[in-house]
């Protein structure tokens, strides 16, 4: 009975020693794994100074010069899909434009900056951009739409399968382009077949604080029209009395793109400027919001 009761206790040591060793193997294990994630953390910030990458859930980084040489409209920047030139800083998403030599598809450009497509296409509803533009002769920031089925390599539905219909067949639709040698104007306009280029569909207005401060740029589109806006205030309306194909290319998925081009002749002692983007909301024609991308955290940006 000694005998039996001394084995007893002995097996009830080794299970508590067991036990012990099991909670230090733990503890050990969640303190490596912690420190891991710390280091992670610290690396990141290391390897991503200028902030989080953007969501690739989201936006598409277009990249791939058009023609093999250039962007269109004489343009002097490579699109890249660097950090440097698009990045999540401070709860806004930011596009750079840089004055720095880089090369890519064995093209060497003095300049660098970014092409975001929204992977999401809609037909009619809403669209609501909430930005800050940069300044400076021959900068150019835009807020545009293209149709889901435009033929243009490089673009993320033409990536898809989905690109068949040329440019200005297929339509475009600017809701802001601004230009750094007409300071302060927002302008909107309408590109198709029966006008594109220097287009005679356009509007736009002035706003004093257009690269000191966030303001609404807005698209309410239709069947029969689209109206554009700032801060709820309209400029300019399209709605053709004929509708055609030449005329109204815009009973199809169209997709949002943020962009900031530099232009063929730009200030000499230009270096870099920011696209400031707060959101962009997408509703559809019943209000109901199908397409929300907010930079912070909270909707207290509003």
């Amino acid at each position: 009975r000694d005998a039996q009761e001394s084995r007893g206790l002995g097996d009830v040591y080794k299970r508590q020693i067991l036990e012990r060793i099991d909670c230090m193997i733990r503890k050990l294990l969640i303190f490596g794994m912690a420190s891991l994630a710390i280091s992670a953390l610290f690396a990141s910030a290391e390897t991503v100074p200028n902030g989080r990458p953007v969501d690739s859930t989201k936006w598409f980084h277009q990249t791939i010069l058009p023609n093999g040489k250039s962007w269109h409209n004489q343009e002097q920047q490579h699109y890249t899909n660097r950090l440097e030139n698009a990045y999540v800083s401070d709860g806004l998403l930011k596009i750079k434009a840089k004055k720095e030599s880089f090369k890519d598809q064995d093209v060497v450009k003095q300049y660098t900056s970014a092409r975001l497509n929204s992977k999401f296409a809609f037909t009619y509803g809403r669209v609501e951009v909430r930005a800050k533009l940069p300044k400076g002769h021959g900068t150019w920031p835009a807020i545009w739409m293209l149709p889901k089925n435009i033929s243009e390599a490089g673009a993320y539905f033409e990536t898809q399968g989905f690109g068949n219909q040329s440019w200005p067949d297929c339509g475009e639709i600017d809701i802001l382009e601004h230009w750094g040698k007409d300071q302060n104007h927002a302008q909107s306009a309408i590109h198709t077949r029966s006008s594109h280029g220097n287009t005679v569909n356009l509007g736009g207005q002035v706003i004093p604080t257009i690269s000191s401060e966030f303001h609404v740029y807005a698209l309410d589109w239709t069947a029969e029209k689209l109206v554009f806006s700032v801060d709820g205030k309209h400029h300019y309306t399209y709605s053709p009395t004929i509708k055609n194909q030449a005329t109204w290319p815009f009973d199809s998925p169209q997709y949002v793109l943020l962009n900031f081009a530099v232009e063929k002749v730009i200030e000499p002692d230009f270096t870099e400027a920011t696209f400031d983007i707060d959101y962009v909301r997408i509703y559809d024609d019943d209000g109901a919001a199908i397409f929300t991308c907010l930079l912070y955290t909270s909707d207290a940006a509003d």
